[in-house]
């Protein structure tokens, strides 16, 4: 009933046809501003010269030369997807090679560029037509419209979530640039570092203070081995059996699998795992078809899942190597398909991830995430791509030791942008909107929030799709709202755990049965109380990202 009003069903005449012609309209746009990103993202190619790329993993540089002879062009091409992108800002020691690509990242789809692929004027017309919704449908924004099917209170509530969390991470995150500002000027004679230099300073300083290097750990994650480590889990926690399936697909690199539990199928997913020229950048779960008991056939309609992630290729006839954070964005995606197929709902619009309040819904995903730092889960899906050896637990020890490395700095720039979402929706007037407003509301925020400066041209607002195309508006806030729930939830499966440090099926079937089976059939936080008995506490959160007692920073 309540999403019938907010889809318009209560109003009449002029106003429900501006309605519908204000949701056509977003439409357009949204899939307009999601074009323009990934077009300007795939315009960009650097042909670099070999001594410009000192220090870049081989294989990154061996991908970025076989491009360049596919195209039938001398040198390396270099590009701005994030498999070639982020190990050149992290490693490459060729300074002007890093502005040069930092400057194309942080400018795509603005007025630096192609000017059929500024998303500028898009970004005005969408918040000002979210407005005028928000207002036909009774509500002063978009912000408080977005925040009925949610489990936050109210906007403002949000707003005062973020900025909390911003006080107690803000002195961490001031450490970590005095401690990088320090290494640079000491160790790499950068005595006034720019924006393009602070990853390849981060790196440099997690290799000095961790021995360690995310190439090294690479190495240990073929991909191929850590895909059978993570069904393995699942298979274990939630009492079901993955095997291969046949579908059609859209390209040769997408497999078809099949969830089972006693011989019966419970769900279905394709997986697409490699970046590939023409596909949209980053990681997602979509679901391609709810569980829902038919009305027309009287039988069960098993859920579908499609889960989609941006990993480099293998070179050299090797299988693709995932970084860590690979690894993790292969958990948390799986994380919400497991979501959507593991449902027991048989009404489609609140069976899987249907229904459930935008804020909880990554709940399961960032749950899933907490089993990549688990030295007996770890450990069993890994493999040297050379050796076959696995993970030594020397190498697991200081990465765990750097778990939390740069954390205060990592925390502040999603509360950046969650706090940025939630005021252009609630604060801002969009009505008397003019085109770079929104940088303005933006750098009003880095005002209040960032211990880092950004450069005056960086556009983060016309690549920001998941705000203008991707579902988030004025909800972007929910991946640390749901952190919270995700890491409360986690607690119970660490005091939970086995003498083998192995976690307790049991608490994975009261999760599965709590959480996952439960679909949106009920409010998340009815949901998580089913589960750990109360509501759920910050404690937790700030413990695993290494914060716990901000009075000691």
């Amino acid at each position: 009933m309540r999403n019938f009003v907010l889809g318009g069903a209560e109003l009449q005449g002029e106003s429900k046809k501006r309605f519908a012609d204000i949701q056509e309209r977003q439409a357009e746009l949204s899939q307009k501003f999601s074009e323009n990103a990934l077009d300007a993202t795939d315009a960009f190619a650097w042909y670099a010269e070999l001594h410009e790329l000192e220090g870049v993993p081989d294989d990154v540089i061996a991908v970025a030369r076989a491009a360049a002879e596919a195209e039938g062009k001398p040198g390396y091409k270099l590009t701005l997807k994030m498999p070639c992108y982020l190990p050149v800002m992290q490693f490459a020691k060729n300074g002007a090679l890093r502005e040069r690509l930092y400057r194309a990242y942080v400018t795509r789809a603005s007025e630096f560029g192609d000017a059929a692929l500024d998303n500028t004027p898009l970004i005005t017309e969408i918040l000002a037509l979210r407005q005028e919704e928000a207002r036909l449908l009774g509500y002063p924004n978009f912000g408080e419209l977005s925040i009925v099917p949610k489990m936050a209170e109210s906007a403002s509530h949000v707003v005062s979530f973020l900025r909390d969390l911003a006080v107690r991470a803000k002195p961490f995150a001031e450490r970590d640039v005095a401690d990088l500002r320090a290494f640079a000027q000491e160790h790499l004679a950068i005595a006034d570092p720019k924006p393009w230099d602070w990853t390849y300073i981060g790196e440099k300083l997690k290799e000095a203070r961790y021995a360690f290097s995310e190439q090294e750990v690479k190495q240990y994650f073929p991909a191929p081995t850590v895909m059978a480590g993570l069904f393995k889990i699942v298979e274990t926690l939630f009492e079901v059996s993955i095997r291969r399936d046949t579908a059609p697909v859209w390209h040769p690199s997408v497999e078809f699998y099949r969830i089972e539990r006693d011989g019966e199928k419970v769900g279905q997913f394709y997986l697409d795992p490699g970046a590939r020229a023409g596909k949209r950048g980053g990681a997602w779960m979509d679901d391609v078809r709810a569980r829902w008991l038919r009305p027309d056939t009287g039988a069960v309609q098993t859920p579908v899942a499609q889960l989609v992630c941006n990993f480099a290729e293998g070179v050299d006839g090797k299988p693709p190597l995932l970084t860590h954070d690979d690894v993790t964005t292969l958990f948390h995606e799986f994380g919400h398909g497991l979501h959507h197929m593991l449902t027991r709902v048989n009404e489609r619009d609140v069976s899987g991830i249907s229904g459930v309040e935008w804020d909880a819904v990554e709940l399961p995903s960032q749950f899933m995430e907490n089993f990549c730092w688990e030295w007996n889960v770890l450990r069993h899906m890994t493999s040297h791509v050379d050796t076959g050896e696995p993970l030594p637990r020397a190498l697991f020890d200081k990465m765990t030791a750097a778990k939390n490395f740069q954390s205060g700095l990592q925390t502040l720039r999603q509360i950046e942008f969650s706090l940025f979402d939630m005021l252009l929706h609630t604060e801002y007037d969009a009505s008397q909107g003019q085109p770079g407003d929104a940088m303005d509301v933006l750098n009003k925020v880095r005002q209040e929030v960032a211990v880092m400066p950004s450069p005056e041209f960086s556009r983060t607002p016309n690549t920001f799709s998941h705000i203008f195309s991707g579902g988030y508006a004025a909800g972007y806030y929910s991946y640390k709202w749901a952190e919270v729930l995700s890491a409360d939830a986690y607690a119970a499966f660490e005091e939970t755990a086995g003498a083998d440090g192995l976690p307790s099926i049991e608490t994975g079937r009261r999760y599965r049965q709590s959480i996952l089976e439960a679909g949106g059939s009920r409010s998340a936080m009815e949901s998580f109380k089913a589960f750990r008995g109360r509501e759920p506490r910050l404690d937790a959160l700030l413990r695993h990202q290494g914060m716990a007692d901000p009075q000691s920073a």
